[in-house]
């Protein structure tokens, strides 16, 4: 015979009563929260242009997102001691720091030749023969740092400011801070490759804990910039206004019903937003508009560079139209080289060279640049040393995380600088160091936010881009 107690017919009413007892309570108590007085209740988050903090330089972002670690002593940072010791044998120090110890190398030094341009005199490759024509509008940064020799963390450091995912993403902070110039296009646009996703996918451009309006929205390069967003069936102008007249109504009956709930605002606000793009995003992105000349400057008629070209050229007309965070993203992993070093840079720059620098040089001649912050970089670097991999050709470079080469221009940085510099060998930033934090702070210092007071309070805590991890304004490069 069974031990436990056989529930009742008059058990079981009795609790089920006692059940909707308390299923009124609440439903009073949620009463009473929702018509709770005006300071009380939650935010309403939307894409509304708002004051910064102080006038910032940059009204606009363009991120040009390198995925892969570019290497900084094959483009950027010249190290002649790599061909003293060439050959040699690495040190402890870097041996420890190394991802695949059993592929450790020789000293290695770059088969670039480095030269110097423009009226500032700055080094560069040979690699990137099209930004040495632009040196003198870049602020070039010798000695960034991160923390993690991994892929996936160091994406997420760069984008989140940790290394762990689920946290808001730079332009959801920024957009966040500062709203939208155009009502009728995302704040936040990603044009991403084509061929395929970065590593960690679409949480490099996630919203996290914030409201989920100010997410990236991914614009495609190739056919419409947005899957169904046209209408299937073409309606008279007057009724299809007047069907979204009755679809607003709607929606505001059911959000007064609703406070405080940031993804009903989301989900209302996409729609809103959807209607209004279907002829701004497709005017937007319309090369056709453009010059012969803009074109060729971009590198859209070489099979190499025209998708990374379409790119570039779509962040300008959408900089252009007031969307404040337009972040390009090149092909999958493109300067992860483990192998064939020289023939990968090659590849990596044919692709992004002319594009970037036609970029900068674009902007300028419209009067853009003063006022459109550029930021070339990825998540780390690469090593000094070769690493060699069996059957995979010749030597590449294993990750660099302790120092690397990232440079900005326009939007409030000096032009023709150089910041800060890596040990002899290229290994470590040692001079005038710049973590993660401090280009986070930077970035949203030109834009005239201080990183200290951009905060978003979740479970009681004011949480931060910079996550309350000490951090500084680079104040050398910035005019």
């Amino acid at each position: 015979m069974s031990s436990e107690k056989t529930l009742s017919r008059r058990d079981f009413f009795s609790r089920m009563s006692g059940g909707i007892h308390g299923a009124a309570l609440a439903a009073l108590w949620s009463r009473e929260t929702l018509h709770a007085a005006p300071e009380s209740r939650a935010r309403i988050y939307d894409l509304k242009p708002r004051p910064a903090h102080f006038p910032g330089k940059a009204k606009a972002v363009i991120h040009l997102f390198q995925n892969g670690g570019p290497s900084q002593v094959d483009l950027f940072d010249p190290k002649p001691m790599l061909r003293k010791f060439a050959g040699a044998a690495p040190s402890r120090d870097i041996v420890n720091q190394i991802e695949f110890a059993d592929q450790v190398g020789t000293m290695l030094p770059s088969p670039f030749q480095f030269a110097r341009h423009g009226k500032c005199g700055m080094e560069l490759s040979e690699a990137l023969p099209h930004l040495a024509g632009c040196v003198d509008d870049l602020a070039l940064i010798r000695s960034m740092y991160g923390e993690h020799f991994n892929h996936e963390p160091s994406l997420y450091l760069m984008h989140t400011g940790r290394t762990l995912p689920g946290r808001p993403a730079l332009g959801a902070w920024v957009v966040y801070g500062l709203g939208s110039e155009n009502r009728n296009l995302p704040a936040y646009v990603v044009l991403d490759d084509p061929k395929k996703l970065p590593v960690s996918g679409i949480q490099n451009w996630q919203a996290g804990y914030l409201p989920p309006i100010y997410q990236g929205t991914r614009f495609r390069s190739e056919g419409p910039p947005l899957l169904n967003l046209k209408p299937p069936e073409d309606l008279p102008s007057p009724l299809r206004e007047a069907q979204r007249a009755l679809v607003r109504r709607l929606d505001e009956a059911h959000r007064a019903g609703h406070p405080g709930y940031p993804d009903l605002d989301a989900r209302i606000s996409s729609y809103e937003l959807a209607a209004r793009m279907q002829l701004a995003a497709t005017d937007a992105l319309d090369l056709s508009q453009e010059s012969d000349q803009t074109k060729e400057m971009y590198g859209i008629n070489q099979e190499i560079t025209a998708s990374y070209g379409k790119r570039c050229l779509m962040a300008r007309r959408l900089i252009e139209r007031g969307v404040r965070f337009v972040q390009i993203f090149i092909e999958f992993q493109i300067w992860d080289a483990h192998s064939d070093l020289e023939q990968s840079l090659r590849y990596s720059c044919g692709k992004t060279d002319k594009p970037a620098a036609a970029l900068i040089q674009d902007l300028k001649r419209r009067g853009l640049l003063d006022s459109t912050l550029i930021v070339w970089g990825g998540e780390f670097g690469r090593m000094p040393i070769s690493q060699v991999r069996q059957g995979a050709g010749s030597a590449g470079r294993d990750h660099g995380p302790s120092g690397f080469s990232l440079w900005m221009a326009g939007g409030g940085v000096k032009g023709g600088v150089v910041h800060g510099a890596t040990d002899e060998l290229g290994h470590k930033a040692v001079e005038n160091r710049v973590s993660v934090h401090d280009f986070h702070a930077t970035l949203l210092h030109l834009l005239g936010l201080d990183y200290r007071h951009l905060v978003y309070e979740r479970h009681g805590l004011k949480e931060r881009l910079t996550d309350q991890i000490p951090a500084r304004v680079v104040s050398e490069i910035l005019t």
